[in-house]
């Protein structure tokens, strides 16, 4: 798992809410004058709530505008309102509405900018129990800078893993064990190089692992996991910044769920300090490797296809 970023979701603007006022912002790439209603629908992970709908309601309560988001959920209606206040409801199958006070100028257009949408059960984490990893829909990546002005990216192939959720949130426990031969950076040259001693020495340490030893609460969906990782033969703490991206079905009749996680590691602190140093002094690879996890769990002690 990785730790997903703080502050502004993915790829949103300030979200649904007090800061995403009518009449502010471009919203949804629109330019020009006119007026009705601009807005761009978001998942807390970026991807666009496909067909969500957009309810405008004065302080009445009686509705004014209903607009229906298209398949790359952008919200576009021409009708002019009346300046004013009005509370804005955005709604989607699946997804926990979100609503918002916000104002018209005389302009008569309402740009809201990008709107979030949080899974339904998207808060807190998931019901208490096993939940098993499954490795084909989760993504363990890393990225590294190369000569200063650009990244390298890769990832494990191969890895599996279970979080046992507790009762009290705070004692949930989460243990991966991670494959270092299924290094894969797309050129098999780099890759046999990561292999070797310079970097993880795989014949000698085949397994990377990590054990959490906390959870602590982050915010209404996320977390931060404390735990332990083994990698290169050297244990260090390493914190996992977790977002908890909500629940849903899946085709097998079970029940999964989805969490995006980020850290930060020092190479210098697992003892790999192979580097080359070309001109000005530049590392041809960085100290630093960005780790980011998207994971999906089943609930149970198996996955449903094994």
């Amino acid at each position: 798992m990785t730790g997903g970023a703080s502050g502004a979701e993915p790829g949103t603007g300030a979200g649904l809410g007090a800061g995403a006022g009518l009449g502010t912002g471009t919203g949804a790439g629109e330019t020009g004058s006119g007026g009705g209603v601009r807005a761009r629908v978001r998942t807390r992970d970026g991807w666009a709530v496909q067909h969500a709908v957009l309810t405008v309601t004065d302080m009445t309560g009686t509705q004014i505008l209903r607009a229906e988001a298209d398949e790359e959920g952008v919200v576009r209606s021409g009708e002019p309102l009346a300046p004013g206040a009005y509370t804005v409801i955005a709604t989607a199958i699946g997804y926990a509405p979100a609503a918002s006070t916000a104002m018209v100028t005389a302009s008569g257009r309402a740009d809201l900018g990008t709107l979030v949408l949080a899974r339904q059960g998207g808060v807190g984490l998931p019901p208490p129990g096993a939940w098993t990893i499954d490795p084909m829909h989760s993504t363990i990546a890393a990225t590294a800078q190369h000569l200063g002005i650009s990244s390298v990216h890769g990832r494990f192939n191969e890895f599996a893993g279970r979080i046992d959720i507790a009762q009290d949130p705070e004692k949930s426990v989460v243990e991966a064990v991670i494959k270092a031969e299924s290094i894969a950076t797309g050129n098999e040259m780099r890759d046999q190089h990561l292999r070797s001693g310079d970097f993880l020495n795989i014949e000698t340490y085949p397994d990377l692992t990590y054990r959490s030893t906390g959870v602590e609460a982050a915010g209404p969906d996320r977390w931060t996991v404390h735990g332990q990782l083994s990698m290169h033969g050297i244990v260090r703490d390493v914190d996992l910044d977790l977002s908890y991206l909500g629940t849903g079905p899946d085709p097998w009749g079970g029940l999964r769920a989805a969490f995006h996680a980020t850290a930060e590691l020092r190479r210098q602190d697992f003892a790999m300090n192979y580097n080359q140093v070309v001109a000005a002094g530049i590392a041809a690879v960085g100290t630093t490797l960005r780790v980011d996890l998207d994971i999906q769990a089943v609930q149970g002690e198996a996955l449903p296809f094994t």
